[in-house]
């Protein structure tokens, strides 16, 4: 970290910490009070979502409260931000949960109050590329500067995952006790087990896109590049033209779900129709992994997810090498992903053509990393927090 970039953060931090001790000082906390936050989207969504609306529904003498605010590179974005840290801090201050899905600086920039606990739900379900502590000394990571001064994924009280094989790797990247972190499922997965809103959301895409009924619909979702929000655009790196020369004909058409932190490049904006369908704004991830016939992804851990449809999965990625160097795996990538790699579009349409899959590994696969299937992990982490 240069030095411009460690005495911003260290006046950021020092500012969060008065604004905080302050709210201390003249506010108590509502031992009713939940406030939901995330620097991920400017709405509320995946796992948020679901224990706000479990909550609402079935423990209404709670009150939801919400700090949502998608951050921005620009520095007018990070200006906005600072504003935003200081509606977190009141949050922080007051609530008696405060429930987070990513890393969230102001929870790192101060000394929580006894009774206020900060849960971590985590966006992804199970564990492949690195993060937090796990990455120290990789240039995705952190460097040992800044942690002196901002301890990144302190303070969480609980943090629930998707199966108790991933709990040492959350312990080693949040650098905590690996006996407040809990096998209670994902959230945002429990929708992957009603056939009502499987059903519901093929006829709101029918609606949409009615060429689509009688497709076989493959879904791209890659991982992002670089560093969270800073992101050149994108551009799919294989050979649309001829993906769409060989498949279209075969009934296939290609559906794309960019990261929430991507940019559309060229070879994505605008296209919608013949091959090509990308549906950012319209359908969100999950919804799309639900209809969707085939996943294709790299290091993206949405196959997580997808595995528990057990549909095939294609992985197309051309620099694992150099992701390990950079980033890494909590894993040997070749070894653990439940379906081919293909590193160029002539692999990845015979692959498409010939049907090469192996759904008894896709299952192994999802019984290894989901220890509840049964569509109710947000009722059990709910329960956990709040119930009687």
């Amino acid at each position: 970290m240069n030095l411009a970039g460690l005495t911003l953060t260290i006046t950021v931090k020092l500012f969060m910490k008065t604004i905080y001790a302050t709210m201390r000082l003249f506010l108590k906390v509502d031992p009713q009070k939940i406030t939901f936050a995330s620097y991920r989207s400017e709405k509320l969504s995946g796992n948020l979502y679901f224990v706000w609306k479990e909550v609402s529904e079935n423990y209404p003498e709670y009150s939801c409260h919400f700090a949502i605010k998608k951050f921005h590179s620009s520095f007018w974005g990070k200006l906005d931000y600072v504003m935003h840290m200081m509606k977190s801090s009141y949050h922080l201050a007051t609530s008696r949960y405060f429930i987070i899905d990513d890393f969230y600086l102001p929870v790192y920039m101060i000394k929580p109050r006894k009774n206020t606990d900060i849960i971590q739900l985590w966006h992804a379900a199970g564990a492949l590329k690195k993060f937090g502590y796990s990455t120290v000394g990789k240039s995705f990571g952190p460097s040992r500067e800044y942690l002196k001064h901002v301890k990144i994924h302190s303070n969480y009280s609980k943090v629930f995952v998707s199966s108790s094989e991933v709990i040492p790797y959350y312990a080693e990247a949040f650098n905590m006790p690996s006996e407040r972190i809990f096998a209670s499922g994902v959230p945002r997965t429990d929708i992957m087990f009603s056939s009502e809103f499987e059903s519901e959301t093929k006829s709101k895409l029918y609606e949409k896109f009615p060429e689509l009924r009688k497709k076989k619909m493959i879904l791209y979702a890659p991982t992002y590049r670089g560093k969270s929000h800073y992101q050149e655009e994108y551009s799919i790196p294989m050979d649309l033209e001829r993906m769409e020369a060989d498949l279209l004909e075969e009934g296939y058409v290609l559906v794309v779900h960019l990261h929430p932190y991507m940019k559309a490049g060229k070879n994505l904006n605008g296209k919608n129709g013949s091959f090509l369908y990308n549906v950012q704004k319209e359908f969100n991830i999950q919804e799309l992994l639900l209809i969707s016939d085939m996943l294709i992804t790299d290091f993206s851990t949405v196959f997580f997810d997808y595995s528990l449809l057990k549909r095939p999965i294609i992985f197309f990625a051309d620099d694992v090498d150099e992701y390990v160097k950079d980033r890494d795996f909590y894993y040997d990538y070749h070894q653990l992903i439940p379906g081919p790699l293909c590193t160029n579009t002539t692999q990845l349409i015979e692959t498409i053509k010939n049907s090469a899959f192996d759904l008894e590994r896709v299952n192994d696969f999802k019984n290894r990393f989901f220890d509840y299937q049964d569509g109710k992990a947000t009722e059990r982490i709910v329960q956990k927090l709040v119930g009687k």
